[in-house]
């Protein structure tokens, strides 16, 4: 009797567009069973069954984006681990890299193009631990479009170089017509082109270039 009563009532919430997981959870009852009873009910679902439906795909995406920030932050932190204290060695080969990729190879000029501040700050650390340079062989200017803001820019990558504002060569920017508006505000602050000067010292200028490339011939 008392599964007559519960199928019945199965019955009832079907007809009234439950889904299976609701009836299921409503009546304790398995869905295995409830497709056994119901299987030629025809179906249309309530407002409550179509609102889980639309929600569903978002609290899975959720879940889904939720586990892979986890993840991702689990492999950098095991990452980092796994590198260890960089050495003096290390900062070596690793800014001989960085050259290799965005360094200046041509006239005897030692340049450095990037418009991530972090990898700026890594270079100005190379430059000054590795090459021996004092602040003041380091000059830098910026390249900016004109969605910029100069002012903020130039205080932003003062901060992040240690430089003073007045050690900046001058503002660049570049304000072709033909530029893709699709790279508007794709870079805030512009890009940073490090250059350095040997101060009357060949030693920080032409001698300082030639034993960078020998580094990356060696290297390479």
């Amino acid at each position: 009797m008392k599964n007559k009563t519960i199928k019945n009532n199965a019955l009832h919430l079907r007809n009234k567009g439950y889904s299976y997981n609701l009836i299921a959870a409503k009546l304790k009852v398995s869905k295995s069973t409830l497709s056994c009873w119901l299987k030629d009910v025809p179906f249309s679902p309530n407002n409550l069954v179509l609102k889980r439906i639309k929600t569903g795909p978002f609290i899975s995406g959720q879940k889904s984006h939720e586990k892979r920030v986890i993840n991702i932050l689990k492999i950098k932190s095991l990452a980092k681990k796994e590198l260890g204290i960089i050495s003096k060695r290390d900062l070596w080969m690793v800014g001989i890299g960085l050259y290799i990729g965005e360094g200046s190879k041509i006239y005897e000029t030692i340049r450095i193009i990037n418009s991530d501040p972090k990898v700026i700050a890594l270079a100005i650390k190379w430059f000054k631990h590795i090459c021996n340079l004092e602040i003041d062989n380091i000059t830098i200017a910026i390249h900016l479009y004109p969605d910029n803001d100069v002012k903020k820019c130039l205080k932003f990558w003062s901060k992040i170089t240690g430089l003073p504002i007045e050690q900046f060569r001058k503002t660049q920017i570049d304000k072709r017509q033909d530029k893709s508006t699709k790279k508007k505000r794709k870079l805030p602050y512009g890009t940073a082109h490090l250059t350095i000067v040997s101060n009357g010292n060949t030693d920080y200028g032409v001698n300082l270039h030639r034993k960078i490339t020998g580094w990356i011939e060696g290297v390479l």
